[in-house]
């Protein structure tokens, strides 16, 4: 269930609520009986990498050079030491 805050707009406090999604939003403040404001707030919940749908979910065969790389096929070459120069 998501948590949803409130501010009164008469006293200025600040409530939190467990609501369904289907609840009907609160409208007086429990404190004064002041009319509630709903609050917008920061999650914490981010989605973090370009591209993030359309490598992982696309349906569309654009990612295919990025399975070849994941599958192992490629070789990496090895840069060969060097003598130190004196």
């Amino acid at each position: 269930m998501p948590i949803y805050e409130y501010a009164c707009t008469k006293c200025g406090h600040q409530l939190e609520v467990m609501q369904k999604i289907s609840d009907k939003p609160l409208s007086r403040c429990p404190e004064c009986r002041g009319k509630l404001e709903k609050l917008f707030s920061q999650t914490s919940f981010q989605l973090k990498g370009a591209g993030w749908y359309v490598t992982d979910y696309s349906k569309s065969g654009g990612g295919k050079a990025d399975k070849k790389a994941d599958s192992g096929t490629e070789t990496k070459t090895e840069k060969k030491a060097e003598p130190a120069a004196a």
